[in-house]
């Protein structure tokens, strides 16, 4: 299914209206004149809008329509290219770390130049007779060629021939009718199997296409289909016989997948499409589409909603970020596909079939579920984003928020949820719950403004995670009460009421001691969310000497006796200090905390406008 969905999208958006062709970047550009001179090599290399806009534009090779290249190239003996390559095949220059020797060097160039010339012979075509006078040049030592400087080893070279002016070689007519016969099948060949993919009787191709872009994969590409080994075989097929495909099929699957893993794709003709993928870890991808969706605009905004980008996001889909799904229905077909990087190798990691209109209406729910107060706060020259985005989820997940600690398969299982609408992992809980004890004290840590937002960024992703996982969960197995976005004065879960007490005996410690630099949650913020009876009584006990402390000072005694009647309301609601909390109540330990600590730290009025907004409901209900 995933090759025909694949297969789909490649007719859908025309990225196989010539077959024999494809759209890669080209780097340099030789430009040879009538007799063979080398008359310059220029780059291609421009900075595309989408990379001005970062801090740190890169500039990237102009992407050109070439003959399109070997499945897969790699070993001692791999093929040369047809009028575009790289240097090594090119020019006999190996630009590589750990270089071929003299011999094998001579030889690649020498592939290279026997297929120019076998060109030139059947087609006579002037273009390519130059561009074989110069490598022979080249090959004889009278034409030396001094490559660019900043010219990678895995950068391609095509040729312009003078008088075509900026029109490549390889789009000449002579040249494009001669590259067709020398694709076309030969007649021998006698289908003898039935596409998996396009049902048509076949001679299955021996190789895939190669697939460039997964994360932590093989740079020069993986395949998607491949039989390595014979423990992978059956009834006496070898190799890739085991899944009959059709070169064209396989061809067109490849180049969907690329066309999704691409940071900036191109169709056919060369005009631009929508990104479709999102990188959730340092070796975890997932590309979504609809090959027949009667509306793009979900799509090429998708990675924008999960991101909180709203200067992406149409008016339309905003309302998704407030959990109302657009009036737009779409029965399409939707396919998402997560793929991970391992040992060279892609996997595929998960696979979703769904409609638009199904991810639309999951996709708010989603984002319903993950809304929650935010203690970060704003910035002094832009507002926060209107959601926490993924990258700031799955980061506080990760040690020191680090890319490359992100555990991949939560990652995959975060956004899988979020697509199907079934409840997050239960190993989410555990991952968020784990950071948040192991991190509670890097906000009073931080060294500059920059660390003291992340750590609080971080706080606010951790409590959004857990927020969801147990509301979802209680869909399902668990008896308790729906946690909102808001701190709840009506929710009596012990769990709850704890982390709400922790925050109160926090602010009662800064009222006292302003300046202290170790506070009771670094302290005892994990006893207490695991072991309340035996951590709590001394902090009741700490607290009523921090009372005491702050009113000693006159512009404290206000805010200490205040505190108090925050924690003998709480209190009133326990019955008695539990001797341990389950899983579930340990993350509403840190949603209590969470909701009581931004509530503190809320003006007065602030307060008194949410007390009241709860109130009406309360009312309407009653």
């Amino acid at each position: 299914m995933i090759l025909q969905a694949l297969y789909a999208l490649a007719q859908s958006e025309g990225l196989m209206e010539d077959p024999d062709f494809e759209r890669k970047p080209v780097a340099w550009i030789v430009r040879v004149g009538k007799d063979g001179e080398l008359l310059g090599i220029q780059g291609t290399h421009e900075i595309s809008p989408e990379e001005q806009a970062k801090k740190n534009p890169k500039a990237r090779p102009k992407r050109f329509k070439i003959p399109r290249q070997s499945p897969k190239r790699s070993g001692s003996k791999a093929p040369a290219e047809f009028l575009v390559d790289n240097a090594l095949y090119v020019f006999g220059q190996d630009l590589r770390e750990d270089p071929f020797s003299e011999a094998d060097i001579r030889l690649r160039a020498s592939w290279f130049r026997e297929k120019v010339r076998k060109c030139a012979e059947e087609t006579g075509d002037e273009g390519v007779s130059a561009v074989l006078a110069l490598l022979e040049s080249i090959a004889a030592g009278k034409e030396r060629v001094i490559l660019p400087k900043n010219c990678a080893s895995n950068e391609l070279f095509a040729f312009i021939y003078a008088e075509d002016v900026d029109r490549l070689v390889t789009d000449r007519q002579k040249v494009i009718e001669y590259w067709k016969r020398l694709r076309q099948q030969k007649p021998a060949e006698s289908p003898s199997a039935r596409c998996l993919v396009s049902g048509h009787l076949c001679v299955p191709t021996d190789t895939h296409p190669a697939i460039k872009g997964v994360p932590n994969a093989n740079p020069a590409g993986s395949a998607l289909v491949s039989f390595n080994t014979s423990a992978f075989e059956s009834y006496g097929w070898s190799r890739n016989e085991n899944a009959p495909v059709s070169r064209e099929a396989a061809e067109a699957c490849s180049t969907a997948l690329n066309r999704l893993l691409d940071p900036a794709p191109q169709g056919s003709d060369g005009r631009a499409l929508p990104r479709l993928h999102l990188r959730l870890s340092s070796d975890t991808v997932v590309c979504y589409w609809a090959p027949h969706a009667k509306s793009g605009d979900l799509l090429a905004c998708l990675g924008a909603l999960f991101e909180a980008n709203p200067a992406e996001v149409g008016e339309v889909y905003r309302s998704l970020w407030r959990g109302k799904p657009p009036a737009i229905k779409d029965p399409s077909a939707f396919y998402a596909l997560t793929l991970s990087g391992a040992q060279g190798r892609a996997i595929v990691r998960d696979w979703f079939e769904s409609t638009v209109a199904e991810v639309a209406d999951h996709l708010a729910q989603h984002f319903a579920d993950l809304a929650i107060v935010r203690n970060t706060p704003k910035p002094k020259d832009h507002d926060l984003p209107p959601h926490i985005p993924l990258r700031a989820l799955l980061r506080s997940l990760a040690p020191q928020g680090k890319d490359d600690a992100i555990p991949a398969p939560l990652a995959a299982e975060l956004v899988d949820a979020a697509l199907r609408g079934t409840p997050y992992p239960l190993s989410l809980l555990q991952r968020a719950l784990e950071r948040a004890r192991a991190e509670i004290g890097e906000v009073d840590k931080a060294k500059t403004p920059l660390d003291r937002h992340r750590s609080l960024e971080a706080r606010d992703a951790r409590a959004a995670l857990i927020k969801a996982v147990l509301n979802r969960r209680r869909q399902t197995t668990i008896n308790y009460k729906e946690v909102t976005r808001d701190m709840d004065p009506t929710n009596n879960n012990p769990g709850y009421l704890l982390g709400r007490l922790m925050a109160v005996i926090e602010r009662m410690q800064q009222a006292a001691s302003p300046e202290v630099n170790t506070t009771v949650v670094d302290r005892f913020f994990c006893g207490a969310s695991a072991t309340p009876a035996v951590v709590f009584p001394r902090l009741l006990r700490n607290m009523r000497h921090h009372a005491s402390k702050a009113k000693d000072d006159k512009r404290g005694a206000g805010t200490a006796k205040w505190l108090e009647g925050q924690a003998d309301a709480i209190v009133s609601g326990l019955n008695g200090f539990p001797a341990f909390l389950p899983l579930e109540e340990q993350g509403l330990f840190v949603l209590g905390y969470h909701h009581q600590r931004h509530w503190l730290w809320m003006s007065k009025e602030a307060r008194e406008k949410e007390q009241a907004d709860q109130a009406e409901p309360a009312a309407a209900r009653s």
